[in-house]
C-alpha cells in the first residue's frame, strides 16, 4: 500500500465503525450515512 493511501483507509475504517455505533443504538439513518461516507471515500480514493 501506498503510504498516500494511509489517511482514506483510516477514513473508511472509522466511517464504517461510526455506522457500526450507530446501528447498534437502533439509529439506521445516520448508519447508512456513514457507510455512503464511506463508500464515497473508497470510490474516489481506489
Amino acid at each position: 500500500m501506498h503510504m498516500t493511501k494511509i489517511f482514506p483507509v483510516i477514513l473508511i475504517t472509522l466511517d464504517v465503525a461510526a455506522a457500526v455505533v450507530y446501528c447498534w443504538h437502533g439509529d439506521f439513518k445516520h448508519a447508512v450515512y456513514w457507510l455512503a461516507a464511506a463508500t464515497l471515500t473508497a470510490t474516489v480514493t481506489f
